[in-house]
C-alpha cells in the first residue's frame, strides 16, 4: 500500500501536500460569514477605503505632476519671448552694422 504523501511526478515535488486539507478548512471558514457579520463588513470597508486612499494617491501625484508641467511650460514661454526680443535686437544691430558699412 502506498503512503499518501508520496510523490507520482517530479512535478508534484515542489508541492506542500501536507497543507491541502488546512487550506481548503480555511476558505471554507472564510465563506461561513454571513453579509450581516460586523468583521467581514470591517473587512470589506478597510479594502474600500484602502482602494480610495491610493485612488487619492494616484490623484495626487497627477495633480503635482500636471502643476510641475504647467511651471515648465510658462518658465518656457518666459524663455522663449526674452530669446525673440534678442534675436530682434540682434537683426537691428546687424541692419544698423550693414548700413555704416555700405556709407
Amino acid at each position: 500500500m502506498k503512503d499518501k504523501r508520496t510523490y507520482t511526478n517530479a512535478k508534484e515535488h515542489g508541492e506542500d501536500m501536507s497543507l491541502e486539507n488546512e487550506v481548503k478548512i480555511k476558505h471554507a471558514a472564510k465563506e461561513d460569514r454571513g453579509p450581516g457579520d460586523l468583521t467581514l463588513l470591517n473587512e470589506l470597508h478597510r479594502k474600500e477605503i484602502w482602494e480610495w486612499k491610493k485612488k487619492e494617491s494616484e490623484y495626487i501625484q497627477t495633480q503635482n505632476l500636471l502643476e510641475g508641467s504647467k511651471r515648465i511650460i510658462d518658465e518656457m514661454g518666459k524663455k522663449v519671448i526674452e530669446q525673440d526680443q534678442i534675436i530682434k535686437q540682434l537683426e537691428q544691430e546687424i541692419e544698423r552694422l550693414v548700413a555704416e558699412n555700405k556709407k
